[in-house]
């Protein structure tokens, strides 16, 4: 699936991934490939991206939302860097 982490100023992470696990308000969830549409609000935390090639790249952010829908990923935070 494709994942994009957007900040109002920057892209800071585009590419393919199996899995993600994200810090929601009510708790970590994850996201795999093909999972059904679904929207949720995302509090500060690690978004953890197992990529396609067996690495993984950890992103710390503050609060954001993120958008799930046709194997895409969209999320968007107030702030954030690739770790």
């Amino acid at each position: 699936m494709l994942v994009e982490i957007l900040t109002p100023e920057k892209k800071i992470f585009t590419g393919d991934a199996k899995g993600i696990q994200m810090p929601g308000v009510s708790g970590s969830f994850e996201v795999l490939s093909n999972h059904a549409p679904m929207i949720s609000a995302l509090s500060s935390g690690i978004i953890r991206v197992a990529n396609t090639d067996g690495t993984s790249n950890n992103i710390k952010i503050n609060s954001g939302f993120m958008e799930c829908l046709q194997n895409k990923v969209v999320i968007l935070v107030e702030g954030g860097e690739l770790q």
